[in-house]
């Protein structure tokens, strides 16, 4: 993928949320000077999931929107918890997003030395200390949201005596979790943020990318605004979980004096029958609930990557459900439809039998063979046409056929006729079962006339059905996905929940069927990441997995009731 989003992917002027409301009057006040800077400052302790590509898709279209800039800034702030893997997902993701961020790729590792100087600032200020507490005692004098904290013993140390023990925690003299340091603010405050929070914490482990040159790291409220600040950010777009940190934010910029960005809060964008805990999809990952970060049943950018989801829906979805400070649980069938609306104006045609049962056509001349040409997109004509075998043994679908069908029952049964697509009408004159009842062949005759077409008699029929020539066609292995978790809201516990229930009692049991599919031969020659549509059966996209020998396919998404029901009445 190119690094900037196509024109097709980046979406038209659309009415006012507040946070364009925002932007624009700073523009046209000049608060800014007229720059418009964003960034999307990832963890890299795991993979992006649909919620990140909000953050992204919303930051970059700000930036790219009023001729601004955008910067892709990973907080590499604990490497107990980072690796390189995630790095490169990340800069993948966001580049596949189409958000462009050209040369600015940064890291929080580089400021660290800035921002160790700057804590020094803060000692030297009397605004910052070295406590010895404990987590669990720190967390004991914190206080509730009712009661004031207590100030730790350690609170009013000498700045010098703070700076000398800060530095001998950098030179490594203190063993791991010993000692803090935190910022001098107000014990009795009403924001528990602002009860001096911790600013840096031994951790005497190998960064993945400063080697070991730091023993104390620091903590993402210190270092989010020193990072903001260092790169020249305007607007720092953040989820309405760090909207209660704000306070803090602003106060260590404003205690250090330095540049000052305005964040901004979002609500989140949350799937229904998702989860989007960072935890949890690790657990999922591994505790091998799934094939990995890039399972096509994944949340993550990168599972909906190989399912088939393009950039554009995820861009036409966050427009859709537009930017707002009200948190709400969208419906994961709002994003399924952005899929298929973006598939079926870009996505080629082709015919597929995902559970084949063989059609033989008695009166079909033995050894003859037509191309039929078939449409490739209806919906963009440039797309053009490709040649397509018919012969005499064919596979239809095994739910095409019914021997006792009920009533309006449109498709193949004995008796009954039906249109092949792009080809003839079949009308079915027997069947073939094995040893145990089971129909494994349909016996039909077709009508030479009708090919293409309507009979010349004026005779109507009700039902097409797509099929492949036996003769010709691929083998594939198909995977059919259908949402990981079986309730709509998969971390709500029912009401009569056992002491041990967990959220992986929703995971459903029936999320991944795979079933060996027999495809016409102009699909041979797919790659991996191409899509297509069946016909009839949804859009697919060719997995990673395939070799020369296999193709293997994912479902990205069924077709819409409403189109399936007008392609089983054999609508064109």
């Amino acid at each position: 993928m190119p690094h900037a989003m196509s024109d097709s992917a980046t979406p038209p002027a659309k009415p006012m949320h507040f946070i364009r409301q925002i932007i624009a009057e700073d523009m046209k006040t000049g608060r800014w000077g007229g720059r418009v800077h964003t960034r999307f400052p990832p963890e890299p302790n795991g993979y992006l999931h649909v919620g990140h590509a909000k953050s992204i898709i919303l930051n970059y279209g700000m930036a790219k929107e009023f001729g601004g800039k955008f910067n892709l800034r990973f907080d590499d702030t604990n490497p107990a918890k980072e690796e390189q893997e995630y790095v490169d997902a990340i800069i993948e993701d966001v580049r596949w997003l189409g958000a462009d961020f050209e040369d600015r790729l940064f890291y929080a590792s580089d400021y660290f030395q800035q921002m160790y100087e700057w804590a020094l600032v803060l000692i030297d200020k009397g605004k910052a200390y070295v406590d010895d507490l404990t987590a669990d005692q720190i967390r004991e004098y914190r206080g509730t949201l009712t009661e004031p904290g207590r100030p730790s013993p350690y609170r009013d140390r000498s700045p010098a005596e703070n700076r000398d023990l800060f530095e001998r925690m950098q030179a490594g003299e203190f063993p791991d979790g010993s000692r803090v340091l935190r910022a001098k603010i107000d014990m009795a405050s009403p924001n528990l943020n602002l009860r001096d929070p911790v600013m840096y914490r031994i951790l005497r482990v190998p960064h993945h990318r400063q080697g070991r040159k730091w023993n104390v790291y620091p903590m993402y409220d210190w270092a989010h605004g020193n990072e903001d600040s260092i790169e020249g950010i305007t607007h720092s777009l953040c989820t309405l979980e760090f909207e209660n940190h704000r306070p803090l934010y602003d106060w260590f910029l404003d205690q250090l004096g330095i540049h000052h960005p305005q964040q901004i809060e979002f609500a989140k964008l949350v799937l229904s029958y998702t989860v989007l805990s960072k935890r949890k999809l690790r657990e999922l990952v591994f505790g091998r609930y799934v094939s990995g970060w890039d399972d096509p049943r994944m949340p993550t950018i990168a599972g909906m990557r190989r399912r088939g989801y393009t950039p554009e829906a995820l861009w036409a979805l966050v427009e859709e459900v537009g930017v707002t400070k009200v948190e709400s649980v969208i419906d994961v069938g709002r994003l399924e439809n952005a899929v298929r609306n973006h598939l079926n104006r870009v996505a080629p045609r082709v015919m597929g039998v995902l559970r084949p049962l063989k059609l033989t056509i008695e009166n079909w001349p033995e050894g003859h063979v037509e191309m039929l040409e078939c449409v490739n997109n209806p919906e963009d004509p440039s797309a053009g046409t490709r040649q397509v075998p018919f012969s005499g043994t064919l596979y239809i679908e095994q739910e095409d056929f019914m021997e006792n069908p009920p009533k309006k029952f449109f498709r193949l049964s004995p008796g009954a006729e039906v249109r092949l697509r792009y080809a003839y009408f079949v009308k079915c004159t027997g069947v073939v079962k094995d040893a145990s009842g089971k129909v494994i062949e349909v016996k039909g005759t077709y009508d030479p006339a009708t090919r293409g077409g309507d009979a010349p008699d004026g005779r109507k029929v009700k039902g097409t059905l797509h099929w492949v020539s036996a003769a010709h066609a691929i083998d594939a292995e198909v995977r059919l996905f259908d949402r990981l978790f079986s309730h709509p809201e998969p971390e709500k516990p029912p009401k009569d929940a056992p002491p041990d229930w967990t959220y992986l009692h929703n995971l459903n049991p029936s999320s991944l069927e795979v079933v060996r599919a027999k495809l016409e031969p102009s699909v041979a020659s797919a790659k991996p990441g191409d899509r297509m549509q069946f016909e009839r059966l949804g859009y697919f996209c060719v997995d990673k997995d395939s070799t020369p020998d296999l193709l293997v396919f994912n479902r990205t998404v069924t077709l819409k009731d409403t189109w399936a029901k007008e392609q089983a009445k054999g609508a064109a």
